[in-house]
C-alpha cells in the first residue's frame, strides 16, 4: 500500500521529541552543561569540534559527564571538514584539539587536560598517575598502533595483511587478558578513568576493523563484548557514542587513509554498513528507545532548510522526497518520491552523523526508511564518499542554525 507525502506541518504533529540539553542526559548538541547546579559554577570550557569525531574530544567529554562537572562548550572545526575558526587559533595556535580552558587557562593535549582536571576536581575512580592505571594506558597506546599498521598502511602481500593482523589480534589477546582478570567488566574493579582512556578508539576501531578489515572486534572476543555491553548501560557513554557508518566514512581523511583488505567478509561487511540492513550491526546492542522515529523525525524537521539547500537535487523535487521518507519512516506505509529523487535520497542516507545529528537508533530508522523510499524509484548511487577530506559535511553549511 502506498501513501501520499505528509506535509511538514503534519509530520511536525507525529513528534514530541525534545531533551533538556543543559541538566538531561549526555548529549552532542549542548552548549552548556550543568548538572542541576548554577552557571556561576563553570569553571570549565570545552573545546571540541562540531561532528563529534574527534576521539580525543570524546575522551574529555566522556570524562567530564561522569564527574558531572558544569562546563561551556565551545564547538571548532576540524581540518579535515572545514576552514578552522580564527578564534580559536587566537587561543590555541596550533589548531588542535581538544582544548580546555580551566579558571581562565588553557591546557592542550587529551591526557594533560585530564590530570589538570584531577587536580582540580578530583579523580575519576582511578588517577591517571596511579600504579594499576599507567600499564593500561600503555598497552591503549600499544593497541592503537598495532591497529594503525593494520589499517592505516597498505599492506605489501597477503603475507603482510596477515602478519598486521596477527600483530594486532596478539595485542587484543593482552587487552582481554586484562578485561578477564578483574571481577567485572571493565579494566579496574570498577568503571573509571581506563575506561574512559580505551573507549574512544576501541570505539573506531569496533567500526573499522569491521568495515575495512572483516574482523569483528566487538563479536570476537568476550572481554570486549561484555567491557561494550557494560558501557551502554551508561547514559554518558551512549550520549557520545557513534555507529558503524559515521566512523567508517569520517575516519579516513583524519588518519591518513584507511585500506580494505578485499576479503570475501570485509565485502559483506562493508555493503552492509553502506546501504543495509542497518540493525543488528554489532555497533550498539541496547534496546531500541521508544522515541527513536520521533528522534530522527525531530532533527529533520530542524535542519530541514539546510538539509535541501545543500542537498544537489533540486529543492522542490528533494524536498518531496523527503517528505515521502519522512512518512514513511512515522507510519510504515510506503510513500512513492517524485521520479529522479533516489540519488538525492541516498546522498542523505550516507550523510546522517552519529551523535552530531541524532542517536544511533535514530539513525537507523531514518538511513532505512531514505534507502527503503529511493528504491521505489530507482537503484542510483551518489557519488562515493570523499576520503581525502570531509568538505561535504563544512559546518558552515549549518552555521545559521547553530549545529
Amino acid at each position: 500500500m502506498t501513501t501520499a507525502p505528509l506535509s511538514w506541518q503534519e509530520l511536525a504533529k507525529l513528534t514530541n521529541y525534545q531533551i533538556d540539553t543543559v541538566n538531561g542526559p549526555t548529549n552532542p548538541r549542548a552548549r552548556l552543561r550543568l548538572f542541576g547546579q548554577s552557571e556561576a559554577d563553570v569553571r570549565v570550557t570545552l573545546y571540541r569540534d562540531n561532528h563529534a569525531w574527534c576521539p580525543y574530544c570524546q575522551k574529555v567529554w566522556l570524562w567530564l559527564e561522569e564527574k558531572r562537572i558544569p562546563y561551556r562548550i565551545e564547538k571548532v572545526t576540524m581540518f579535515c571538514y572545514g576552514e578552522k575558526e580564527s578564534w580559536y587559533k587566537r587561543k590555541v595556535p596550533s589548531g588542535m584539539l581538544p582544548a580546555i580552558e580551566l579558571d581562565g587557562r588553557i591546557i592542550k593535549e587529551s591526557d594533560d587536560i585530564l590530570i589538570a582536571l584531577e587536580k582540580v576536581f578530583g579523580p575519576l575512580n582511578q588517577g591517571m598517575t596511579e600504579r594499576a592505571v599507567l600499564p593500561l594506558r600503555q598497552l591503549e597506546r600499544i593497541l592503537f598502533r598495532a591497529w594503525c599498521a593494520w589499517l592505516c598502511y597498505p599492506a605489501s602481500s597477503p603475507q603482510q595483511e596477515k602478519r598486521n593482523r596477527e600483530q594486532f589480534v596478539g595485542v587484543v589477546t593482552r587487552v582481554e587478558e586484562a578485561l578477564a582478570s578483574t571481577p567485572g567488566p571493565y579494566f579496574l574493579d570498577s568503571f573509571g578513568t581506563v575506561d574512559v582512556i580505551f573507549t574512544p578508539y576501541v570505539e573506531r576501531m569496533n567500526a573499522s576493523l569491521y568495515y575495512y578489515k572483516g574482523y569483528s572486534l566487538r563479536e570476537e572476543n568476550p572481554g570486549f563484548r561484555a567491557w561494550f555491553a557494560a558501557m551502554e548501560t551508561r547514559p554518558t557513554y551512549c550520549g557520545t557514542q557513534s555507529d558503524f557508518h559515521t566512523h567508517a566514512h569520517d575516519l579516513p581523511p583524519q588518519m591518513g587513509g584507511c585500506w580494505e583488505n578485499g576479503e570475501p567478509q570485509m565485502l559483506v561487511n562493508k555493503a552492509r554498513v553502506d546501504r543495509g540492513p542497518w540493525f543488528g550491526l554489532p555497533d550498539v546492542t541496547y534496546p531500541e528507545p521508544e522515541n527513536s522515529r520521533m528522534e530522527a523525525l525531530q532533527r529533520v524537521i530542524q535542519h530541514r532548510v539546510n538539509i535541501i539547500r545543500v542537498n544537489p537535487a533540486d529543492d522542490t523535487l528533494f524536498d518531496q522526497a523527503l517528505r515521502c521518507a519522512l512518512t514513511q519512516m512515522m507510519t510504515g506505509e510506503d510513500c512513492v518520491p517524485p521520479s529522479g529523487s533516489d540519488v538525492a535520497l541516498r546522498y542523505l542516507r550516507d550523510r546522517v552523523n552519529v551523535p552530531r545529528d541524532m542517536s544511533i537508533y535514530a539513525a537507523k530508522r531514518l538511513r532505512e526508511s531514505l534507502e527503503k523510499t529511493a528504491a521505489l524509484v530507482g537503484d542510483g548511487q551518489p557519488e562515493p564518499l570523499p576520503t581525502q577530506h570531509r568538505r561535504d559535511q563544512d559546518p558552515a553549511n549549518f552555521k545559521p542554525l547553530h549545529i
